[in-house]
């Protein structure tokens, strides 16, 4: 059996002290402390700069690079290029088996409203439509961009009559596609033609419909003057509503088409037919300009430059799709977040995809996409709803699968929806764990921003009845131990006493709480009951090959999820800080990837982002590129049975571990980057206890590590420079530190203050650039 880390470790989230606590792999026991000249004496200013040097080029210059491009038609979504500001989302690839190109229009928040079939039929995303541009001749040539840094889609149609050269964006802050197309004089007849779909839950084309369940009517096309509108009525009421215009300006046509839903009210053709009538009075450079604006304001809140040309290329395209998926304040993304297509899994997926999804945000900067905090607080009561009735008083959980606000339906069997279950019981599968590990991601965003805001409003009562619902479950054993019963690991198949899924995140909430509690100065009449926990939960099962499932069931088959191993990754209980903790780690870790079968593309993100924990790049670096060479789609988006995108965008989160992990307290400068990544930037990287890292290492050497603090939290920083250090302020004066550890050291720095680490002596260029990739690499997309 693994040994529970030691519940009587105090930490004070504010303090920076580890919440899933422990010492840092590698890590030693701290050095006397070791003074440099005190802050403020002496010592004349540097004559090199203190502050990093950002030319507002080198975003430019990476992200050019990364632009995919399309020299092939793309025929599908896994293929063509995709816009989305949230919402309003459009990919685009060849109409099949047609001479046209379609432009899907798919929004977020269009939903069906029958709770009675359950979230995954009665409550699913519904399909809108497309628009096809119909060429006067044959298509016989492309050659398209996306040009990331505008998020916008640039280039040429050829066919037999001639040519069409478009531009293409959906704007940043409106729901609003735009395609402007400029044709030759044998293209002058183009047309534009709008396809709605059957307003039917996307799953019906998968699994068997439930008994009752029908499709909503057809939708009808009507016009209004200039403007024609597609008026979609819903059963439930209410009704969803495509309107476009096209408008001719010299020598070109610019489409304008929107979407909005309203439920019950039937409101959503009004607005619509308002947006394109307000919208077709400006040209499209003039909409373009706060679009290319807010996402060039976006790109430079962080930089992340590595020698892999390929790797590189796809981290861009990653930062582009996160923000044309998400926005604080849409639905949480589901499974193929705007870009809904004929897919098993219309709804937003909570055992793991919604997780995943955002995990990148943090430390890429982007805390303004948080949708999950948001959703969770705004529709908390639902979280009680969704609990079996004797325990909606104190209690929340959060099913597997639900809609827009969190809604999983009156119906549980699992063909129509999962509900939260009853430990010890089934039916309905008991997996009871799913809210639980949401909240971990309300954490990051704490932690990643120390808004308390966040953790007084949100986390701490949301997280306090999550981890209620397993307080009513917990019996004593005749060993003296807490025992849960039987419960569900997503997504081994079989239920398990003692479910290291529900140990592990118990043990989490059960510590975070009390130390949420102590901050926000609270004398919770549960604290008691939370302490009993840590002292006296049963450890987590193990057996020879590492972590079991639960109790007497083994792991013992190809499975892609690490739902047994979140004490180790994402939640940094088990990190290796013993010979034998770092055994089972990495004995787990090999056990599960081990087995070939059933594994999928986020196996390899979970087990690169386990390697890099252990510092072990190399590791890390070839379960990417089993990733990149095995799953990744030709557009960098991902495909389990039908289109789902957490996957690529939790390849970023693994990016972000290899180059700086900041659990525990401690920020790790490039703990577990690959020999042949000699050279990397970093700039403004956002790690937990809000600060802002920049750093830059040459030819193996890390030369320069500067932190800002934005809310005066103690730092601890393993810098990675060998030897002796220097540290100064953001004046150039010397400050106090202390060693804590080998290359690792404490630093006293105040709110809004930064502080530069460098060799001692050393004056480093502190110019952040692109670096050198090592070998060329062809682009994304469908190049020739």
């Amino acid at each position: 059996m693994a040994k529970a880390p030691d519940p009587s470790r105090r930490a004070l989230l504010a303090t920076g002290t580890a919440l899933g606590g422990a010492l840092a792999v590698g890590g030693g026991t701290a050095a006397p402390a070791q003074a440099a000249p005190p802050t403020g004496e002496a010592g004349p200013p540097r004559s090199t700069p203190v502050a990093p040097h950002v030319s507002p080029d080198i975003w430019r210059t990476v992200l050019d690079d990364a632009d995919p491009v399309w020299q092939r038609m793309p025929k599908s979504w896994y293929e063509g290029p995709f816009l989305g500001n949230g919402r309003l989302g459009s990919g685009i690839y060849a109409e099949p088996g047609g001479n046209a190109v379609r432009f899907n229009v798919q929004h977020s928040e269009v939903q069906d409203h029958r709770p009675e079939f359950g979230s995954l039929f009665g409550l699913a995303r519904l399909p809108i439509g497309y628009f096809t541009l119909e060429p006067v001749g044959t298509i016989t040539g492309l050659d398209w961009r996306l040009r990331l840094r505008d998020a916008e889609l640039t280039g040429t149609l050829v066919t037999t009559a001639g040519s069409l050269t478009l531009r293409a964006f959906v704007h940043s802050s409106a729901d609003l596609l735009t395609v402007e197309v400029t044709p030759s004089e044998g293209e002058r007849g183009f047309r534009w033609v709008f396809h709605p779909a059957v307003a039917i839950s996307p799953r019906a084309a998968f699994k068997p419909i439930p008994q009752g369940y029908t499709a909503n009517p057809p939708a009808t096309i009507e016009e209004h003057g200039d403007v024609s509108a597609a008026v979609q009525p819903l059963l439930a009421g209410g009704r969803h509503v495509t309107a476009w215009q096209e408008v001719a300006r010299h020598r070109s046509r610019t489409l304008y088409a929107t979407v909005t839903h309203s439920h019950p009210a039937a409101t959503a053709r009004d607005r619509a037919l308002r947006t394109v009538r307000t919208a077709r009075a400006v040209p499209f450079d003039v909409h373009a300009l706060p679009h290319r604006a807010w996402w060039h304001r976006y790109y430079r809140k962080g930089f992340l430059s590595l020698p892999d040309a390929r790797l590189q290329r796809f981290y861009w395209i990653q930062l582009y799709k996160v923000a044309a998926a998400a926005r604080k304040d849409a639905p949480v993304m589901a499974t193929s977040g705007p870009w809904l297509e004929p897919t098993p899994w219309p709804n937003t997926w909570w055992n793991l995809n919604v997780q995943l999804e955002y995990w990148l945000i943090h430390g890429s900067n982007h805390l303004e996409l948080d949708a999950v905090t948001r959703a969770l607080s705004e529709f908390r009561d639902q979280l009680g709803a969704e609990v079996a009735a004797p325990w909606r008083g104190d209690s929340y959980g959060i099913p597997r699968t639900t809609d827009t606000r969190l809604v999983n339906g009156g119906a549980t069997p699992g063909d129509l929806g999962y509900g939260v279950g009853i430990p010890g019981q089934d039916p309905p599968t008991p997996e009871v764990g799913n809210l639980t590990w949401a909240l971990h991601n309300v954490w990051l965003s704490y932690r990643h921003t120390m808004d308390e805001t966040i953790l007084r409003d949100v986390l701490f009562p949301l997280l306090r009845k999550a981890v209620n619902y397993y307080l009513h479950f917990l019996s004593p054993g005749s060993d003296g131990t807490l025992h849960l019963p039987a419960t569900f690991s997503p997504e081994y198949g079989v239920n398990a006493p003692d479910c290291n899924y529900d140990l592990m995140l118990l043990r989490w909430g059960c510590r975070t709480l009390l130390e949420s509690a102590e901050l926000l100065g609270k004398r919770d009449p549960l604290a008691g009951r939370w302490r009993e926990v840590l002292a006296r939960l049963t450890p987590y099962p193990v057996d020879g090959n590492g972590f079991m499932i639960g109790s007497g069931v083994p792991f013992a088959k190809s499975h892609r999820h690490y739902s047994h191993m979140l004490a180790v990754y994402p939640l940094y209980e088990i990190t290796g800080r013993t010979a034998d903790e770092r055994a089972l780690i990495e004995k787990s870790l090999a056990h599960w990837v081990g087995f070939e079968g059933a594994l999928q593309g986020y196996t390899f993100t979970g087990a690169a982002s386990m390697s890099a924990l252990l510092g072990k790049g190399d590791d890390a670096l070839a379960y990417l590129g089993q990733l990149m060479t095995r799953f990744i789609q030709p557009n960098t988006m991902y495909k389990e049975s039908g289109p789902v995108i957490e996957t690529p965008l939790s390849a970023a989160q693994s990016l972000h571990d290899m180059v700086c992990q900041s659990w525990g307290g401690t920020i790790r400068v490039f703990p577990s980057l690959p020999a042949v990544w000699r050279d990397l930037a970093v700039h403004d990287f956002r790690t937990q206890g809000a600060f802002l890292l920049s750093a830059v290492r040459e030819k193996g050497v890390t030369r320069w590590v500067r932190l800002t603090s934005e809310a005066g939290a103690p730092c601890v920083v393993r810098h990675g420079i060998t030897g002796a250090v220097e540290v100064r302020d953001d004046r150039g004066r010397p400050m106090t530190y202390e060693r804590t550890g080998e290359g690792e050291i404490r630093i006293s720095l105040r709110k809004g203050r930064a502080a530069l680490i460098t060799s001692a002596g050393d004056t480093p260029d502190l110019t952040i650039r692109p670096v050198t990739p090592g070998e060329p690499a062809p682009r994304w997309g469908l190049p020739a």
